[in-house]
C-alpha cells in the first residue's frame, strides 16, 4: 500500500502535540488518510470519540469540506485541553465530554470511534446518532481474512461480527494496513427509528 509521505498541516500538528505528551498510540497515516477520504464526502456534523491528542481530528478537518462542523470529544479534560490548544486555530471543535454528551449535537454524518472505546457504546444509541445514510468508522482491529472476523487472539470478534452483520448498516472491514483494518458501517436510510 502506498501513502503520501506529505502530512497536512492541522495533522503535523496534532502529532507533535502527541510526541511532546509522549504519547504514540495515535491514528496511524493510513488510517487518518481513509479518514480524511470519507470525510471530504460529508456534510452537516462529523464527530469523534475519543480525542486522544486529536490526530483522528486533524485528519476529519484535513478532508471535510469548509462548510462542515468537526467535533470530538475526549473524557480526560486534560487530553481535551491539550488539543483544544493545539486546534486553536483550526475550526475543530474539542468539548470534555463523553460520547453520551454529544447527543444533544445529533444527528452526525459521520462518527469517527475506535474498537476499544466502542465496546463500551451501546450500538443501537451510536447508531441513532447519526442520519440515515451517515457512517460509523471504526478503527484499530486487527485484519481477518476469515468469516467470521477472527481477533489477535485466534478467536472470533465478536464486536466486528455485530458492527458487520447489523441489518441496520451497510458495512465493510477494511484493511489498511497488514496489522490494522477498519469497518466502515453507513446507516440505511430505512433504518431510522427502528431497532
Amino acid at each position: 500500500m502506498s501513502t503520501n509521505p506529505d502530512l497536512p498541516d492541522v495533522v503535523g500538528r496534532a502529532l507533535a502535540t502527541c510526541l511532546r505528551h509522549g504519547f504514540l498510540e495515535s491514528t496511524t497515516t493510513e488510517t487518518g488518510r481513509v479518514l480524511a477520504a470519507l470525510a471530504a464526502t460529508r456534510t452537516g456534523t462529523i464527530a469523534e470519540c475519543g480525542t486522544g491528542y486529536g490526530v483522528g481530528a486533524a485528519w476529519l478537518r484535513s478532508g471535510a469540506p469548509a462548510q462542515t462542523r468537526v467535533l470530538t470529544a475526549e473524557r480526560q479534560p486534560r487530553l481535551a485541553r491539550a488539543a483544544a490548544q493545539t486546534f486553536a486555530e483550526d475550526d475543530i471543535e474539542v468539548v470534555a465530554a463523553g460520547w453520551d454528551e454529544l447527543a444533544c449535537r445529533a444527528p452526525f454524518s459521520l462518527i469517527s470511534v475506535d474498537a476499544q472505546t466502542v465496546r463500551d457504546l451501546p450500538r443501537t444509541e451510536l447508531i441513532e446518532l447519526t442520519e440515515p445514510g451517515g457512517m460509523i468508522v471504526i478503527d484499530n482491529f486487527s485484519p481477518s481474512a476469515a468469516w467470521p472476523p477472527m481477533g489477535p487472539r485466534g478467536s472470533v470478534d465478536a464486536l466486528r461480527m455485530e458492527w458487520l452483520t447489523d441489518p441496520r448498516l451497510v458495512s465493510a472491514d477494511l484493511m489498511v494496513t497488514t496489522d490494522t483494518s477498519l469497518v466502515v458501517a453507513v446507516r440505511r436510510p430505512e433504518a431510522a427509528g427502528t431497532h
